[in-house]
């Protein structure tokens, strides 16, 4: 039976395990979510792994995502990194996978600003958005530390003078979200080559709606609250500053809060989205426990990502079925989102992703109201 915009437990259900359906009757939060995967796309030429190439690993993201649309699930989203042996250049990959899908999100998280020339990024962006029938959920970010130091500077760029790494990061960002508008603002050439429209320029192709579609992974309430004022959805990873000393999805929650706050009083006519990502394994068959039994217990740990700067890393999950459904419920960040995103070990290769995918949406995901 459903309410609402989320489902009753059955009868039997409730009979069978009272706590858990007792927990999501009064916790009216537990409401529908977006579930899709986040792969890192790591690759080595280990015995153990699917991926030993660069080419294993685009491939099978590919075959990846085609396989978890067929299962149901919302959304295909990769990490980017440069100078590492994973996924760098996101555009050509996002294209391919959506000529191939038709109904899955296909997304990033993060892209890392200091590295991107906004203007060439708003045309790759608008033609792998187009590719897909406008089905894009860039996430973007100031980034993380990387593989080298300052690895920005190999690409070419350098913050302005009295600016920093981060504030270059979000300038490009803001630059990126203006020329996504599809306004013109270049000064057509008298004698072209081919016959411009009337009035200024803007980059070709424009896809229209994609604007609405960018979100900020945020480390800190900060910049949460500063993508909410420019009008981003909201990512948000398992980890950020540490800020309280509290346990990480409290502080994670409390972060989603602030920017509903900032975006509410900045006075957008649309609902923002939020993503927050986690570690999720349900333990159903024996390989499963081979992998991820010890996993079960692990707790929020503190330490420091950047010199200066104290994190807090979200706990993962690994748990049978029964169990999970109870840890999952206390998790306060997971009831704020919209959209979970599941990161997955893409080195054990596709079939066995998408049996950990399979295994939430079956055994998890109904028992907390998500699907």
């Amino acid at each position: 039976m459903e309410y609402g915009n989320w489902r009753l437990p059955a009868a039997e259900d409730i009979l069978r395990d009272t706590p858990i359906c007792l927990h999501l009757l009064v916790n009216t939060k537990l409401l529908m979510k977006k579930i899709g995967f986040l792969s890192f796309g790591h690759w080595a030429d280990h015995p153990s792994y699917k991926t030993r190439t660069a080419s294993d690993t685009l491939l099978q993201s590919i075959d990846l995502a085609v396989a978890a649309e067929e299962i149901g699930l919302d959304g295909a989203y990769f990490r980017v990194h440069h100078f590492a042996h994973q996924l760098a250049s996101p555009f050509p990959l996002l294209a391919a996978i959506g000529a191939k899908t038709s109904k899955i999100e296909i997304g990033t998280g993060v892209i890392d600003m200091r590295y991107e020339n906004p203007m060439y990024m708003v045309e790759d962006a608008g033609a792998a958005d187009l590719i897909s029938r406008g089905r894009l959920q860039l996430g973007i970010s100031r980034g993380s530390p990387e593989q080298v130091i300052e690895g920005w500077r190999y690409f070419g760029y350098q913050p302005g003078e009295g600016k920093d790494d981060a504030d270059m990061g979000r300038r490009k960002a803001l630059e990126f979200l203006d020329k996504l508008k599809g306004e013109g603002f270049a000064i057509p050439n008298p004698r072209p080559m081919f016959p411009n429209p009337p009035g200024l320029l803007r980059l070709e192709p424009h896809s229209d709606g994609l604007r609405e579609r960018i979100w900020w992974g945020a480390a800190s309430n900060a910049t949460a609250v500063w993508a909410a004022e420019n009008g981003m959805n909201l990512q948000s990873s398992t980890l950020k500053f540490d800020e309280s000393g509290k346990p990480f999805h409290i502080q994670q929650a409390e972060q989603i809060r602030l920017y509903k706050e900032a975006w509410k009083k900045a006075g957008h006519q649309r609902e923002p989205r939020v993503s927050v990502s986690r570690s999720i394994f349900a333990l159903v068959t024996e390989q499963d426990r081979y992998y991820f039994g010890r996993q079960g217990k692990e707790a929020d740990t503190f330490g420091y990502i950047e010199a200066d700067q104290r994190a807090v890393f979200g706990r993962g999950y690994a748990a049978e079925p029964r169990q999970l459904i109870k840890e999952l419920a206390q998790d306060e960040a997971i009831q704020e989102a919209d959209t979970l995103l599941l990161t997955i070990p893409n080195t054990l290769g596709v079939d066995y992703n998408i049996h950990v995918l399979s295994a939430i949406l079956e055994h998890v995901a109904p028992a907390l109201g998500w699907r």
